[in-house]
């Protein structure tokens, strides 16, 4: 980044607010991190009624924030559920199946960000075709 020469700090004394703008959205303990991972934000917008990525997964764990709309979120082993503008999810990568991430509305869209530490040389997500979706169905809520 260039340099910028601050103009506002000659104009207005310090502010506190930092110490109150911060809030904690969530915490998380993920499974694993691969080693050397790298990592990578994406936004994802899908539009009114779309059922989002197919069943997939990630190579390691992945953090998002709904920006507007609701996303339906579903990981294996874990009922489906609806997330809201506001809110946050994560899922841990590796093995696990990530269900559903489609918007939930048909009348509006729905955007969110996520934050993902990828496996290097992995893809950030790979697809799960039907036989693997039918021999781990017992996993599913």
């Amino acid at each position: 980044m260039p340099d910028i020469e601050s103009t506002n700090a000659e104009r207005q004394p310090r502010s506190n607010a930092w110490r109150t703008a911060l809030t904690v959205l969530q915490e998380a303990e993920p499974p694993f991190i691969p080693p050397g991972a790298h990592v990578m934000t994406v936004l994802v917008e899908f539009p009114p009624g779309d059922p989002g990525t197919p069943p997939h997964r990630h190579s390691g764990p992945a953090f998002g924030y709904v920006l507007d709309g609701e996303m339906v979120f579903e990981l294996e082993g874990h009922p489906a559920c609806v997330v809201r503008a506001g809110e946050v999810f994560w899922e841990p990568g590796g093995d696990v199946i990530h269900y559903q991430d489609g918007n939930n509305r048909d009348d509006i869209p729905v955007r969110f960000t996520v934050t993902m530490l990828c496996e290097p040389g992995e893809p950030m997500l790979t697809l799960v075709d039907e036989e693997e979706l039918e021999r781990r169905k017992d996993l599913r809520a």
